[in-house]
């Protein structure tokens, strides 16, 4: 027979469970975009080599790349256009 106490134990942990997700939810979403990112910067140097336009990898561009993810990769390009 199920008592009290397991019921309590058994939403308390769920309940922690639930907070260590949202916890590691954060982080491992940065960690995704910032991959996502730096991914991008590099086909996007491929294809555009075929082109004629190249986004120079350097400390800065990885930054922005790897923070900001596919908006920093739109940002570096609408850049190097207008500079």
């Amino acid at each position: 027979m199920i008592s009290l106490d397991m019921i309590v134990y058994a939403l308390v942990g769920l309940a922690l469970l639930f907070l260590i997700i949202k916890l590691l939810k954060w982080p491992l979403k940065i960690l995704i975009n910032g991959i996502l990112g730096i991914i991008l910067l590099y086909i996007s140097n491929i294809v555009g080599s075929y082109i004629g336009f190249v986004l120079p990898i350097n400390a800065i561009s990885a930054l922005i790349a790897g923070f900001l993810g596919i908006p920093g990769i739109i940002f570096l390009v609408l850049f190097q256009f207008f500079i």
